[in-house]
């Protein structure tokens, strides 16, 4: 699965910083373990309620993009990015987590 943060498929969502060799600097393997830790915290609440947007991404094993919402009704990936744990993506956009 892959979270989707209220963003339409393909148009924007949410981007967290890469984990292990993905990650393009020792900056943003530190980030993606906060953030990681972050999510699996969010995770952990009880009542989430999980919707599939209908699409897959565009990786060979075609994730499911979801949204995943709070009982309050607040969308994790939204959290994420409020908290700094997340970034918006766009098509053909990297975010930098290094500088």
């Amino acid at each position: 699965m892959r979270l989707l943060g209220e963003g339409v498929p393909f148009v924007s969502g949410i981007d967290t910083p890469k984990i292990g060799s993905h990650a393009k600097c020792i900056k943003e393997r530190k980030l993606a373990l906060i953030a990681k830790r972050r999510l699996k915290e969010l995770l952990a609440e009880r009542g989430l309620k999980v919707v599939f947007s209908g699409a897959v991404d565009k990786t060979p094993t075609h994730r499911p993009l979801i949204n995943i919402y709070r009982t309050d009704g607040e969308e994790i990936g939204k959290k994420l990015l409020k908290e700094g744990f997340a970034r918006t993506w766009r098509p053909k956009q990297r975010n930098d987590w290094c500088s």
